[in-house]
């Protein structure tokens, strides 16, 4: 991978994970007022999207005339067992939620970073899920967990 002028390979990989770690926070922040605000289910409902989103990337980079075409079966089956543990997460336990967001990185790293999706995924992408998805992750497990968000009543806009 080529990275821009004057940019080593870690000072790229640091910028990736800054930012990602900042996308993370503003889904967290969003989902914490859709869930607080608006429903529970509708901050769920941004987080399985995303987390499903987030798979589907990686079939999409997967559709690429130099990729075998297994590969788009493999990441055909990533996408329905993270877009499985999203729905769960979405109706079910929102611990569901919180283990899709927890693996994924695993994907990204060890499949598209250090194994052979590195040759159609890019870089930056598996860096910035990283810790975009372990700051998800985290805020899932903290929001349900010690914040009680779930058990909140959600406010009636009727009078």
């Amino acid at each position: 991978m080529e990275y821009p002028v004057g940019v080593s390979q870690a000072e790229f990989v640091r910028v990736m994970l800054i930012q990602g770690a900042i996308g993370g926070v503003v889904l967290a922040l969003i989902a914490f007022l859709l869930s607080r605000f608006v429903s529970d289910v509708a901050g769920r409902t941004l987080l399985a999207t995303v987390l499903f989103a987030a798979a589907g990337a990686y079939f999409g980079f997967a559709f690429n005339p130099n990729v075998p075409p297994l590969w788009l079966l493999i990441e055909l089956l990533q996408v329905v067992a993270y877009g499985v543990l999203g729905l769960y997460g979405w109706r079910g336990s929102p611990y569901w939620l919180a283990l899709g967001y927890a693996l994924h990185p695993l994907w990204d790293v060890g499949v598209h970073y250090l194994g052979p999706g590195s040759s159609f995924a890019p870089l930056s992408y598996a860096m910035f899920c990283l810790s975009f998805d372990w700051v998800a992750a985290a805020y899932i497990f903290i929001a349900y967990r010690w914040l009680g968000l779930a058990s909140r009543p959600t406010p009636s806009l009727a009078r």
